[in-house]
C-alpha cells in the first residue's frame, strides 16, 4: 500500500473524462508523433486497460523502440483512499473511523483508473511536445519504458538493485 504522511498533490484527482476517450486521445498523440504498433493490454481480473504499448523508430540510425506506458490502477486507487482518510489512519496502519467518512476504499476504483490514465496522457502530451520542441529525444523520455516483452529496461536496473547505474569500483 502506498504509504504518506501530509496531503499529497493530486493531479486529475477529480477527472470525469471517460478512459476509453483519454486513451483514445493518448492514441491520437501517439499517432501525429510517428509511432507505429499501438496495442492495448486488458488485465483480465479488472476487466480495464493495463498498458499500452507502441513502436517508434526516432530515426534511420535507432532501432525500433517497442515502449510500454501501465497505469496500476490499484496503487492509484490506493493513493485516492489513503488522501481520503488522511489523519484518520492510526499508527498501526488501521483507519480510525469518524462519523464523517462514509466512503470505502472500493469506492475509488473508477476514479482511480480515470486519474491514472488523465496523468499518464498529460505526460505523453509533455514529453511528445518536449521532443518536438528539440528539448529532448524519443530515447532519453520513453528509456525507462522500454520494453523487450518481459520487463521494462526501468524494471531490469531496479531487479539489479540499480548497480548497473553505479560507477565500477575504483581499484
Amino acid at each position: 500500500m502506498v504509504e504518506f504522511s501530509k496531503p499529497m498533490f493530486l493531479k486529475n484527482y477529480t477527472s470525469n473524462v471517460p478512459v476509453s476517450q483519454t486513451i483514445y486521445r493518448i492514441e491520437q498523440v501517439l499517432i501525429k508523433c510517428g509511432v507505429s504498433g499501438i496495442t492495448k493490454e486488458y488485465v483480465t481480473t479488472a476487466g480495464g486497460i493495463g498498458a499500452i504499448t507502441f513502436s517508434i523508430q526516432p530515426d534511420a540510425n535507432t532501432p525500433k523502440l517497442t515502449v510500454r506506458l501501465p497505469a496500476d490502477v490499484e496503487k492509484a486507487q490506493d493513493a485516492l483512499w489513503l488522501n481520503y482518510i488522511g489523519d484518520d489512519l492510526g499508527e498501526d496502519g488501521k483507519v480510525k473511523w469518524s462519523s464523517r467518512k462514509k466512503l470505502k476504499r472500493a469506492d475509488f476504483k473508477d476514479q482511480a483508473e480515470r486519474t491514472a490514465w488523465k496523468i499518464i496522457q498529460d505526460w505523453v502530451e509533455v514529453q511528445m511536445s518536449m521532443i518536438q520542441m528539440k528539448q529532448a529525444e524519443y530515447a532519453e523520455v520513453f528509456l525507462p519504458y522500454v520494453w523487450n516483452g518481459e520487463q521494462t529496461i526501468f524494471q531490469r536496473i531496479k531487479s539489479t538493485g540499480f548497480r548497473a547505474m553505479l560507477p565500477e569500483k575504483c581499484e
